[in-house]
């Protein structure tokens, strides 16, 4: 029998056998059940071509759900501390971004200037005050508010594109944002961070430059470099990087919360409406940012998710490069798996609403993507 077709009743039967665990029992013995209930609904969003993207994000709560549970199977093997592979593993998944992009991504500035320069200043201005603003209302501890500030500060993240993607938005802008974005990091996310990290927490920005320099700039000019020389010509290597990045990616969310798990067990509720109000707040304000400025609606749904998507993954490593993994690294860890699902939502309402070209009077309707083609 199809594994995908089981899938659905097996996750209804893990979830209810985990509530009646944790009216009887309480929680000391129901996280198998949990975890098994998100593996079971991954597999499950496989066989259905409409919540087919969900599929990683319930394997990341898999993830997540069992550092809770087992946070000491996390920490270190063998006497290495596992957190000494976030910088490397940032690094691949930086070089595999790289080898995905071509110098005609950075020409969309010229073609769409207008476009690119309110995407960049709503990114960058938006999202680092409203993470700001959120870890003040929120009353968190020093380290955790420092945390929502540099998530706010990244710049956008790879499941942009996707998502854009399946919103019928305009890719190329999209790809073309988050290129720009990722090259002016080192600049913007260091100066953000010591304006308003620094009111909670001592930021070096020098340091964080050169961090940033060296887990970022640098993996993806060698992508770039070996797009331009070598890209299909080592046919195992393109396929193989997708799933190092998700590995990855996975991997640095999983340790994070298991190093944080006490805290997070206190603050984590908080956190989950403070990403979501973050997140949300950022697809709002870049959509109609567009639309004030007169972009087409595929312009302004493409903004949108820049705006609101950011790279949680960049961020975990840069906390754990300060020594604050289990602090600073806690908001990443949560508003990451977050942001996808959020995305996800918004992509599969907007791919069922045709997008028209609404720029005042002109109604050229663009085509529908095939959700099936992703």
């Amino acid at each position: 029998m199809n594994i995908v077709k089981i899938a659905l009743p097996v996750a209804a039967v893990c979830l209810i056998t985990f509530i009646v665990f944790s009216i009887i029992d309480g929680p000391v013995h129901n996280g198998p059940f949990l975890i098994a209930f998100f593996l079971s609904c991954s597999i499950a969003c496989r066989g259905y071509d409409a919540v087919k993207g969900f599929s990683f994000t319930l394997l990341i709560f898999a993830a997540v759900t069992t550092a809770l549970y087992y946070p000491q199977y996390f920490k270190s093997w063998g006497g290495v501390k596992l957190d000494k592979f976030f910088t490397p593993l940032l690094m691949i998944i930086m070089f595999g971004m790289g080898t995905e992009m071509g110098i005609k991504d950075f020409a969309g500035v010229i073609k769409m200037p207008k476009a690119v320069l309110i995407g960049l200043s709503g990114h960058f201005t938006f999202m680092p005050l409203a993470g700001y603003t959120l870890a003040k209302l929120f009353h968190f501890p020093p380290e955790i508010a420092a945390g929502v500030v540099l998530i706010g500060s990244m710049p956008c993240g790879m499941a942009s594109n996707v998502m854009s993607y399946l919103a019928n938005a305009n890719l190329a802008l999209s790809v073309t944002l988050t290129a720009i974005a990722t090259l002016l990091s080192p600049f913007l996310t260091p100066l953000w961070m010591k304006v308003l990290g620094g009111q909670f927490i001592k930021v070096d920005a020098l340091a964080m430059m050169w961090e940033i320099t060296k887990i970022v700039v640098l993996p993806i000019c060698a992508g770039l470099l070996f797009n331009r020389f070598f890209k299909g010509k080592i046919t195992w290597l393109d396929k193989i990087m997708p799933l190092i990045s998700m590995f990855g990616i996975a991997f640095i969310i999983v340790i994070i919360v298991a190093a944080g798990r006490d805290n997070l067990i206190v603050i984590g509720p908080a956190l989950i409406i403070c990403a979501l109000i973050h997140n949300t707040t950022g697809y709002l304000f870049g959509y109609w940012i567009g639309r004030l400025f007169r972009l087409s609606e595929r312009d302004a749904r493409t903004i949108a998710i820049e705006v609101g998507m950011q790279n949680g993954g960049l961020a975990s490593g840069l906390a754990r490069e300060m020594g604050k993994a289990a602090t600073l690294g806690l908001a990443p860890a949560i508003f990451g798996p977050l942001m996808n699902i959020t995305g996800s939502v918004l992509a599969s309402y907007w791919h069922r609403k045709k997008p028209k070209d609404t720029d005042f009077g002109l109604e050229e309707e663009v085509p529908v993507v095939n959700l099936q083609r992703s």
